[in-house]
């Protein structure tokens, strides 16, 4: 009982981090390419085209692994890596003027970002749980 728990636990975290980045991560920046491009550039970000080229491939590709547990270390730390990336750049509430409403929303997401990062590092660590495709990989090459 104890183990099929924990083995639910894992797939949840698992996957709920996986649609975070294909659906509302990835999917959104394809369909709002624009709007995010010029919110990048609001940040100074630079080579705009590139970089949201390469996080969207990032977030789809990454978090399609994520949700079936495929190489989940890897892609666990690779996407804790952009998140705190995207976190330094993006979300730079540090150069905002304290007390303002937008401060206050980029410290939010800063802080939510660190959150899902250390799940990310947790996944990296731990790997994708016995209800994965690595896991299965590992069953299969073990017979």
């Amino acid at each position: 009982m104890r183990a099929n728990f924990e083995n639910l636990m894992v797939l949840a975290g698992r996957v709920l981090l996986g649609i975070y980045f294909f659906a509302p991560g990835g999917l959104a920046k394809v369909f709002g390419f624009s709007s995010t491009a010029e919110y990048m550039a609001e940040h100074g970000m630079v080579l705009i085209p590139f970089f949201l080229v390469l996080t969207i491939i990032i977030q789809l590709g990454g978090g399609a692994a994520m949700i079936v547990g495929y190489q989940t270390k890897i892609v666990a730390f690779a996407l804790a890596g952009l998140t705190l990336v995207i976190s330094l750049v993006m979300h730079d509430f540090w150069t905002l003027p304290a007390g303002e409403l937008q401060t206050g929303h980029e410290t939010q997401n800063f802080v939510k970002n660190m959150g899902i990062m250390a799940g990310l590092l947790v996944m990296s660590g731990l790997g994708g749980g016995n209800w994965s495709v690595d896991a299965w990989q590992l069953r299969r090459r073990n017979q």
